[in-house]
């Protein structure tokens, strides 16, 4: 029984607050992830970064790889946000094409490639993470049959192209060309690779382009 004069209600956490630390939690798993990579991204190093106890990041995510996985969707979350208002706008695959450029050079230039690759690492030396981290790409693919969908669908390429396969192909190509870039530090030839894409992307532009009035 409560003493007289103490109150018997459970008090409710200040979920503003808890909401506030597990966002300083994930911000630095992000940041942890890359400047030590998966390796260094243990539970002492992002407690220190984020400037609080480490017991914290199992009260709120259970284990430091749910905390890490916590880290890569809200990167992708990010990404999907900004890339699919990019994407929108998309008509033709030369447009696609320099989209995906774009994209390709934000996710170096910002770190989001680091974060990825070294989840991806980690998936190999870590039980249970491999189908984790293989089930956060499905989104990925879904987004890239969708700009496939909006490039050609509906076109002559349409019937030739199978647009499923072709996106899986297009998140495989772009996945390996981002850990080829993260491991060697060379975007060259990755960016080569983009512009012949472009020339390639401008003769099914013409393919898939109605043919002039008064023509058959």
């Amino acid at each position: 029984m409560a003493k007289s004069g103490t109150s018997s209600r459970v008090v409710a956490r200040d979920s503003s607050r808890s909401a506030g630390t597990r966002r300083q939690l994930v911000e630095a798993a992000i940041e942890t992830l890359k400047a030590d990579g998966f390796t260094g991204a243990s539970a002492r190093a992002i407690a220190e970064r984020a400037g609080v106890n480490q017991g914290l990041i199992f009260y709120h995510f259970g284990s430091v790889a749910d905390l890490l996985l916590a880290a890569l969707d809200s990167v992708s979350a990010q990404r999907m946000e900004q890339y699919g208002e990019a994407v929108d706008g998309v008509g033709s695959p030369s447009e696609l094409v320099d989209v995906a450029m774009a994209i390709f050079r934000e996710d170096l230039d910002a770190g989001h490639v680091t974060v990825l690759v070294e989840m991806i690492a980690g998936a190999s030396s870590t039980p249970g993470l491999g189908p984790e981290v293989s089930a956060r790409l499905g989104p990925w693919f879904a987004f890239a049959e969708r700009a496939m969908e909006r490039t050609v669908g509906g076109s002559p390429l349409d019937s030739v192209l199978p647009v499923r396969d072709v996106a899986y192909g297009i998140v495989a190509l772009y996945l390996g060309l981002e850990m080829l870039t993260h491991l060697n530090g060379d975007r060259t030839r990755a960016l080569g690779l983009f512009d012949h894409a472009k020339n390639l992307a401008g003769l099914l532009d013409a393919l898939g382009s109605p043919p002039p009035t008064g023509e058959p």
